[in-house]
């Protein structure tokens, strides 16, 4: 794929997923979207950013999305499926969509850490993201999705100035309280 290509309207759904610009590869995610794309590609639009992983077997695939390009993708989308990176996450609330999340895992050498896990499952537990951390939770959402892409729509409180302003604000609160618990804890391990 030389670069993103605009939905056009009356189309089928498009779902874009981001695995970020980390330099570990997140093939597990890029496997998962494969399956499940495999028996909806003509009923689906999926675009993958890769970044470092695997190149895919899926007709719209880049390794990499310049940040305009990306808000454009995220503008057009039906659904958004991200990495638990706390930007892209951000980014993609800020575009109106509920995004489905899949943090990297440590264990699976997708991550040094696993910030993305504590960050996602905080998020999910207060309704900010949905949080897939399996194939089978993955395809779940993605499949609820693309049936009700409402389900996966940020609604507009009115009563509220700037919605985006406080869902920014909540994920750099989320962001701190883990920086602040993984320093206490570093400090901690290192009385004993």
């Amino acid at each position: 794929m030389s670069g993103f290509v605009p939905r056009q309207r009356g189309a089928v759904p498009y779902v874009l997923a981001v695995v970020g610009t980390d330099v570990h590869r997140f093939d597990r995610l890029v496997e998962w979207l494969e399956r499940w794309h495999a028996g909806r590609s003509d009923a689906v639009r999926l675009v993958l950013q890769y970044g470092h992983s695997r190149p895919p077997r899926l007709p719209e695939a880049t390794p990499f999305l310049g940040h305009e390009e990306l808000q454009r993708a995220m503008a057009e989308a039906t659904l958004v499926v991200s990495h638990g990176g706390p930007a892209t996450i951000t980014e993609a609330r800020r575009t109106g969509h509920l995004p489905i999340v899949v943090p990297r895992n440590p264990a699976h050498d997708e991550h040094v850490d696993n910030h993305q896990q504590l960050f996602s499952r905080r998020l999910g537990a207060a309704g900010l993201v949905r949080l897939c951390e399996s194939e089978t939770e993955l395809v779940a959402a993605l499949d609820e999705g693309v049936a009700d892409p409402s389900r996966f729509v940020l609604a507009a409180d009115p009563d509220r100035p700037d919605p985006r302003a406080e869902a920014v604000a909540r994920v750099g609160q989320v962001v701190d309280d883990l920086v602040a618990r993984r320093v206490r804890q570093r400090a901690g391990g290192r009385r004993g």
